[in-house]
């Protein structure tokens, strides 16, 4: 918050617009609606990125937009993965401008595997890791809503996974 310029004060509001859409997505019971949302969120996410210079960032963010549609036609689908692996390191590669990079980079590849890769809970610890990784982007970014959408999602997760456990474990399942 070091200056108050109209890029920042764009990238606050845009970060806030991603907020509010993350948290209507994910209060969401319809999954279709859920994806349909994050896609919008992900779009204000790589536009507030992008605001605030963080280019790995922002072409990764972005990239997830077609991520959520593939992983959802294609899951468990080893070549698209593989190729969304590929253009998640190539976005990296173009863009790099530093170790502020890594957490981004991160994310995005702990992500692409575990949407496409795996179900349940763990699904459900590598996106909570790439929240967490969205986390750190966020706040070496200077995005304040960024930070806490990304904060919410990572404690909807480790929620939702105490809660499947638990329901496993209430229902025989080790």
């Amino acid at each position: 918050m070091e200056d108050w310029t109209l890029r920042w004060m764009l990238g606050q509001a845009v970060s806030l617009v991603a907020l509010a859409l993350c948290v209507v997505a994910f209060a969401n019971k319809r999954d279709d609606r859920l994806f349909v949302i994050l896609v919008f969120a992900n779009v204000a996410f790589a536009a507030q990125f992008a605001l605030f210079q963080s280019w790995v960032a922002s072409g990764i963010s972005a990239l997830i937009v077609l991520r959520i549609a593939l992983a959802r036609r294609y899951p468990r689908h080893t070549g698209i993965m593989l190729a969304m692996l590929v253009a998640t390191l190539a976005i990296a590669a173009l863009t790099w401008s530093g170790p502020r990079d890594i957490p981004a980079l991160a994310a995005g590849l702990l992500g692409t595997y575990g949407m496409f890769m795996l179900r349940g809970i763990a699904m459900r610890v590598l996106l909570a890791s790439a929240a967490f990784c969205w986390i750190i982007s966020n706040l070496l970014a200077g995005s304040i809503g960024g930070s806490i959408a990304e904060t919410l999602i990572f404690i909807t997760n480790v929620i939702t996974m105490l809660r499947l456990r638990r329901d496993a474990l209430l229902h025989g399942a080790p």
